[in-house]
């Protein structure tokens, strides 16, 4: 399920990104998005940063038929200090710390926060691994 509506700016070293907590979310219980949500919103905004270079060449043309495939390969910290509601819109922001690219996958590190309006709601450090799937 996507978990990014919006990206509102994005570079090769950030990223922030608009969320709508609709009601059919998976990550819905009792009327909260929950924790596991946040961490995946956390997730697909901060891939964007490393994955923009699967589905861009250098010449910022648009690559056809890619399939990349992604998942947390750690987190480092994490803190979550309140949960949004369903309707809640959310902002979060992704700065990158460091990531290793191979011809076959990449690795990122990166910071990350959400907010509600001025609410900071998660913080924390993950790791993704990001390859194209070329079966």
């Amino acid at each position: 399920m996507l978990m990014v509506d919006m990206i509102l700016e994005m570079d090769d070293e950030k990223v922030e990104t608009i969320f709508e907590i609709k009601e059919n979310n998976i990550f819905i219980e009792n009327g909260f998005f929950t924790e596991s949500g946040l961490v995946e919103n956390m997730a697909q905004t901060c891939s964007s940063v490393v994955a923009k270079d699967y589905f861009v060449d250098e010449n910022k043309n648009d690559k056809i038929d890619v399939n990349v495939v992604g998942f947390i390969s750690g987190i480092k910290t994490l803190n979550i200090h309140f949960l949004p509601e369903v309707n809640n819109v959310i902002y979060t922001k992704a700065l990158l710390v460091s990531k290793f690219i191979t011809e076959s996958y990449s690795l990122c590190t990166m910071k990350c926060q959400t907010f509600r309006a001025d609410e900071l709601l998660l913080e924390g450090e993950i790791t993704l691994f990001i390859q194209e799937n070329k079966s």
